[in-house]
């Protein structure tokens, strides 16, 4: 496969060219030359898009990503914070899970208001001591060039 340009990489991808500008700036990808004023990728750009793209789904922070990578772009991914990563995820499913079960009960309760009925109180206790956590963490803000 040839070299690629932004266009087609973003083409091929569905990564906007400002998110790969984005990533060059932070070193999660690295340009290998020029033709004209288009910036140039190899083909394997396709599978480290691949990956910061999973890294992203899984919960990491770009900075996080950018450390699965060597200087080289090889990818060098720590088993372990892939099961540290894997226990927070379950620790998110057991909260929505919570909260699905939570929202059911008061969406299908029989009590003449939610404050009347115990299990919708005991929910309500537990999110005010943060016992049911923030099921969904912030995304952190997009940055626009």
């Amino acid at each position: 496969m040839k070299d690629m340009d932004t266009a087609e990489v973003a083409k091929a991808t569905g990564v906007p060219a400002s998110t790969l500008r984005y990533y060059e700036e932070k070193g999660l990808i690295a340009s290998i030359g020029r033709r004209g004023l288009k910036r140039l990728f190899d083909p394997g750009i396709l599978d480290r898009l691949s990956l910061i793209a999973l890294g992203r789904a899984a919960g990491f922070s770009l900075d996080e990503i950018a450390g699965m990578f060597t200087p080289e772009g090889e990818p060098r991914i720590d088993r372990d914070r892939l099961a540290e990563k894997a226990g927070e995820i379950d620790r998110t499913i057991q909260q929505l899970g919570a909260m699905r079960d939570g929202l059911r009960h008061a969406a299908e309760c029989k009590a003449p208001s939610h404050m009347e009925c115990p299990t919708f109180r005991r929910l309500m206790r537990a999110a005010a001591k943060g016992g049911l956590g923030d099921p969904v963490p912030a995304a952190p803000p997009r940055r626009m060039r």
